[in-house]
Parts: C-alpha cells; structure tokens; sequence
C-alpha cells in the first residue's frame, strides 16, 4: 500500500504491545494515521509505542482493554489529543486453554470478559464517537481460525471467536447507516513473540500449513490495513481468514 494512505485517520489498537497488535499499530502510523497504542502491561505499551514514534505518531495509553470504564476513558482521550478517531481495531485478547470436564468458571468469565466485553465496548465507544462525527469510520475485530474449525482444550475461547464474527456481522444493520464499517480477521497460527515460546510451534505449524509456513505478523497487518483502508469500503459484516489453508484441511497440530 502506498505512504500516506491513513494520513488524517486517528486510530486506537488495543492489545498492541506486542505481536499482531503491535505491527497493525505500526503500519498504520507507517502509512500517517495518529495511532493510541493500548496494552494492559504499561511498561509494554511506553516502550511499543516508542519503537513507532521513530517513524510515525503513536501514543501509548495503558489499561485493561476489558474494563468498561477504561474503555470510553481511552477513546475519550483519543478524541481529546487528536481531535477525531475514524479507526479501532479491538486486537486485546486472550487464550486459556482447558480440559472441557475441568474448565474452571474464572478461567470462563476472564476469557468472556477480555474477549467479547472488551470486543463489544470498544466498538459502541468507538461507534458513538464516529456517530456524532458524521464522518464515518472503520472498525475491525480479532477473531480467530478456531471460529471456524473445533480446536481441542479451546472449547471457551472458541466459544468467544465465533460470537465476535456474529457481532461484526450484527452491527452491519446498526452502523451502515453511520457509514461505519465493521468486519473481523481469523488468524490462523502466528509467529509471535508468545508462540517463540515452543520451540516446536514454526515446525509443527510448517508440516501441517498447506501454504508451508505459519503466519509471521505482517500477514495479519496487511490484511488488516486493507480492511481499515478505503480500498475495502463496501466489505462490511465480513470475515477473513488469514492461515495459508489449514482451515481448508484443519489437522490437529497435537
């Protein structure tokens, strides 16, 4: 895409202090949008948010992306800095894997309340403000392959992918007449600083991806920033999948 696409847009990535998050945030200050970083760890978001002020605007606010208070906090000081926001991505996510006969009910309401609460808010926060604009806006949500093929241990997590497809695709009724668009991406399996952690996961994930590799973090960005950009203004209540085939023969990486 060229430079400058996002020039005027104000945009907020929750979740983006590291991985996915992170390089969504940092192509789209690359290409002029004013970007709020936002991760739960502080340190994390300052220091992200540094790395993508040497090439373009970004400002760090930290918090817990599934706080409701947060939350309208978070877009009300975007709106106070850069006068507008025309973008949020709801990347801030998280992934507890369980026996389904053992699953513990605080597992179950953590993974609902990151997921799908701060999925859920985000886009009525951002959606008021980019009412009351009348200049529109994009929203993008963080599914996942797992919404679309049954992965073992991940039954809750799952559970909060699929629905968050069915609220993009919900919200096409509430937002089009806002001219807001509003879609999700289903990564598959990412190279990310997390899944470094398995010294097995690159491997593992080559054998069993028909395209001969997992996903690095650029994948997902350039789908998203097509899917934020003008290019894509007529795609709404849609989902992506972005895993170089394996839904298309889904083997269990176990």
């Amino acid at each position: 895409m060229s430079s400058g696409l996002f020039a005027n847009e104000v945009a907020v990535v929750t979740g983006a202090g590291q991985g996915i998050g992170f390089e969504i945030a940092r192509q789209l200050a690359l290409q002029g949008a004013s970007v709020v970083l936002n991760d739960i760890d502080e340190a994390r978001a300052t220091q992200a948010a540094a790395k993508i002020n040497k090439e373009g605007v970004c400002y760090a606010i930290a918090g817990n992306a599934a706080d409701t208070v947060f939350i309208k906090q978070m877009v009300n000081e975007t709106v106070k800095s850069f006068g507008r926001l025309t973008i949020a991505v709801a990347n801030a996510g998280i992934t507890l894997f369980g026996d389904f006969f053992d699953y513990q009910p605080a597992s179950f309401e953590m993974v609902m309340q990151v997921n799908l609460m701060g999925s859920f808010f985000l886009a009525q926060a951002a959606a008021v403000e980019m009412k009351k604009q009348h200049t529109g806006g994009s929203i993008l949500l963080m599914s996942s392959v797992t919404a679309h093929q049954a992965h073992k241990d991940l039954a809750a997590y799952s559970m909060t992918k699929a629905a968050i497809e069915m609220l993009a695709k919900t919200l096409v009724i509430e937002l089009s007449p806002f001219n807001i668009s509003i879609n999700a991406l289903a990564p598959g399996a990412t190279k990310t600083e997390r899944t470094a952690e398995d010294a097995q996961y690159e491997k593992t994930w080559s054998r069993i991806t028909p395209a001969g590799r997992p996903a690095n973090v650029e994948d997902i960005a350039n789908a998203a920033l097509f899917m934020l950009s003008p290019a894509s203004r007529h795609i709404t209540g849609q989902s992506l999948i972005i895993d170089g085939g394996w839904t298309s023969v889904s083997p269990s990486p176990v």
